[in-house]
């Protein structure tokens, strides 16, 4: 049965594109067929796997311009890519009947040819995310192990359990995990400890730790495990996708 997930945290830096990148190169590492959907209109995903100016994306998509029209990666994932001009597409969706269903109308017809589906939220709170979320099963949460790490959490908090309440009704937080982790760093053991009392089962075990590999592979338009297999990114993105297929 497949299953879609929204990577979400509207505080930027967190590494949620990253993480986006990776669990689905680690799901497919796994044997599982896994989409990416890129809903960002800055676009980092989509360059990061090497694809610029693409010819169908997901802003054409949610304008009713055509079906979705997937790109099969080199490394066996597929993606939805997004473009600059998406950032327009809030204003423009805003009168449309349904407006928050777009997305899962899009999703729906080709869900069942995948086993996951990976959506990689904007960094706000708008349209685009509720979209996002109105067609999730799960929100996956990267927290990074600093100290305003579960800062405005609140609001996100708020957001979901109103797209629960009025728009999907079985839409969960899938998990919480923790990135760019550095077990010397005594803020970063507090901090992970904070996540841990607050968050309690939802956290993840795997911790993804500080690690330049994961910030040098999108410069080459590759994921963690094309780019460097024997790095600490890989090993703790492809133990995070065991655990995710375990929950």
């Amino acid at each position: 049965m497949s299953k879609v997930i929204s990577i979400s945290n509207h505080k930027g830096g967190v590494g949620k594109t990253t993480s986006a990148i990776n669990i689905g190169a680690g799901l497919n590492k796994l044997k599982k067929k896994v989409l990416l959907i890129d809903l960002d209109p800055q676009a980092n995903l989509s360059q990061s796997l090497g694809i610029i100016e693409p010819e169908f994306t997901i802003y054409g998509g949610l304008r009713g311009d055509y079906e979705l029209q997937p790109i099969e990666l080199p490394n066996g994932l597929n993606l939805i890519p997004s473009t600059l001009d998406l950032s327009g597409a809030e204003v423009e969706m805003s009168g449309e009947a349904g407006r928050e269903y777009i997305l899962k109308e899009l999703i729906d017809p080709i869900k069942n040819s995948y086993d996951y589906i990976i959506i990689d939220s904007p960094p706000s709170l708008g349209l685009l995310t509720i979209n996002s979320f109105t067609a999730s099963d799960e929100i996956l949460i990267p927290l990074q192990a600093q100290y305003l790490a579960l800062q405005g959490l609140t609001k996100l908090m708020e957001v979901v359990d109103k797209i629960k309440q009025r728009l999907n009704k079985g839409l969960s937080i899938g998990g919480v995990f923790i990135t760019q982790y550095d077990s010397r760093k005594v803020l970063n053991r507090d901090v992970a400890e904070t996540i841990q009392t607050h968050f309690k089962d939802k956290v993840f075990k795997t911790k993804i730790r500080d690690n330049i590999a994961l910030a040098e592979a999108p410069s080459q338009g590759l994921d963690i495990f094309r780019y460097n297999p024997k790095s600490y990114g890989a090993e703790d993105y492809l133990k995070l996708s065991k655990e995710l297929i375990k929950k």
